[in-house]
């Protein structure tokens, strides 16, 4: 048995973990127990961020559909934070947020035959990560 008896501001936080493992009690609880949960806060992320949890339809195939659809943008999300936006303070940041902050913005996109044009509006405060990411993930 681990115990992690933890007292904050916020109160006690008592957390208990009953294996049969035989390895450190450190090791378990970090290397284990904390990837589990850090795990759980993934799923989470995908299901309020995402929207995994639409699945209201009463047959099977759409809600697979729009599961399938939620999986892709995560991981397409995460190439976004891993790889367009590595080494800046925006890299561990919620899947909500980026999506409301980097993609869900006003632009006029003008497209001709040799180039695709976006003019933000010069008020839009995070144009230096969009430019970041854009450059990253720029093809050519």
């Amino acid at each position: 048995m681990i115990v992690k008896a933890e007292h904050n501001a916020q109160g006690a936080n008592p957390r208990f973990v009953l294996t049969n493992f035989r390895d450190a009690p450190q090791t378990l609880y970090e290397d284990i127990y904390c990837a589990r949960g850090e795990m759980e806060n993934r799923l989470k992320e995908n299901q309020m961020g995402l929207f995994a949890d639409r699945t209201s339809c009463h047959l099977w195939w759409p809600n697979q559909f729009r599961l399938l659809l939620s999986s892709l943008a995560y991981v397409l999300m995460e190439r976004l934070r891993n790889v367009g936006l590595a080494g800046t303070d925006l890299t561990r940041t919620q899947v909500s947020i980026l999506r409301t902050r980097l993609l869900k913005i006003g632009a006029v996109i003008v497209r001709n035959t040799r180039r695709i044009r976006f003019y933000m509006a010069t008020a839009f405060p995070y144009q230096e990560y969009f430019h970041l990411v854009a450059s990253r993930f720029a093809v050519g």
